[in-house]
């Protein structure tokens, strides 16, 4: 049986130039800074009791509150999603048998949203509510958003600037393009830091009888790259 021929490598692939065909490869790079699109939390909400009935309504009323809290926001809200919903048994440590001592039941949350002025004050909101705890922001930019486009136009843009400095440089032209491939788009990256004060992790366990003061948020800058490598041919030079 005849082994199969080794697949070439990138550089074995590449066309070779001829002295009629120079070839030219050359990279291009963009980098752009803009400001995040959506943010999205995680909201966890919690009830623990001695029985397992107790605590599955303590959990479904606090998930109630904490969904009707948050579609209040009407369009601000871009997506509301219902994550992982557990609730199981605690089994006391010591004595025989399987004794259970106690209820856990938890229920994630996860809201994205488009409208940030809105933010800080709901996420407090939140964390007042009983054992409920938030985590985020996480700030992004939409899967169809035009700035992966603007940065993908500007890499190019730059790979044909760049070949045809490179060529000028021989007293030449670039004839044709042989191949452009895509080396990679990263982003959103924060950039700086995403906000003034700390919303990382925060939890209620008892009524607050007034309301805390809205945290105050900064939507971070995000970096999206992008970089392609392009091949020309140029008309030979005299050298």
């Amino acid at each position: 049986m005849t082994a199969p021929a080794p697949t070439p490598s990138a550089e074995e692939r590449r066309p070779a130039g001829t002295p009629d065909a120079p070839l030219l490869v050359v990279r291009g790079e963009a980098e752009l800074e803009v400001e995040p699109e959506l943010a999205r939390i995680s909201v966890t909400v919690s009830a623990r009791g001695r029985d397992r009935r107790s605590t599955l309504d303590d959990l479904t009323r606090r998930n109630t509150a904490a969904l009707d809290l948050i579609k209040s926001y009407g369009e601000a809200v871009a997506r509301l999603s219902t994550g992982t919903f557990t609730i199981a048994p605690e089994l006391a440590e010591r004595g025989r048998g399987e004794r259970v001592r106690s209820y856990q039941g938890r229920v994630q949350l996860t809201a994205e949203f488009t409208d940030f002025t809105v933010l800080g004050e709901l996420t407090t909101r939140l964390a007042d509510l009983e054992l409920t705890r938030v985590d985020g922001p996480w700030w992004s930019l939409r899967t169809d958003s035009p700035v992966h486009g603007e940065a993908r136009r500007r890499a190019v843009a730059e790979a044909v600037q760049r070949a045809r400095e490179y060529a000028g440089a021989l007293g030449t032209s670039l004839a044709a393009l042989v191949e452009l491939a895509d080396t990679g788009v990263e982003g959103p990256r924060p950039y700086r830091a995403t906000f003034d004060r700390g919303v990382r992790r925060m939890a209620a366990a008892a009524e607050i009888a007034e309301p805390a003061e809205p945290l105050d948020l900064e939507p971070p800058q995000l970096r999206v790259t992008a970089q392609v490598s392009a091949q020309f041919t140029m008309a030979p030079p005299q050298l």
